[in-house]
């Protein structure tokens, strides 16, 4: 059975530092990339950034510089660290594989068409 399951949400200031993480499990992990969506009400999923299997990644612009995602294969982990966070960083955050085997994302990461298996989602508050 795949499983995604997301930790680490929590609430933070302006200005903090967050770190989540995913752990997976049913599949060949380091056959795939990877990546973190995140959501707020009315608005639709979006990808926040992306890790290929050798661990090389890419970033949405809005948290360029601020966030940082890496992958462990050999334990089956993800994690985002969200530095200087803002309050508009405030979204349930989740962890996806997509459907297909790619080692390495193509172009900038994969759209949320793409995701095959999606976390239960991890929820993070910035507060001013």
């Amino acid at each position: 059975q795949i499983r995604l399951m997301e930790s680490g949400g929590g609430s933070v200031q302006s200005g903090g530092s967050l770190t989540l993480s995913c752990a997976a499990s049913g599949f060949a992990y380091n056959d795939y990339c990877m990546g973190w969506f995140r959501q707020t009400p009315g608005k639709w999923r979006e990808g926040v950034a992306f890790v290929n299997a050798d661990g090389t990644s890419t970033y949405a612009d809005s948290v360029k510089g601020r966030f940082t995602i890496s992958r462990d294969n050999d334990n089956r982990t993800m994690s985002l660290r969200l530095n200087n966070v803002k309050p508009e960083d405030t979204a349930i955050y989740y962890c996806a594989r997509p459907t297909s085997s790619l080692r390495r994302c193509r172009g900038s990461g994969f759209p949320v068409s793409d995701v095959g298996f999606w976390g239960q989602g991890a929820q993070v508050t910035v507060s001013s």
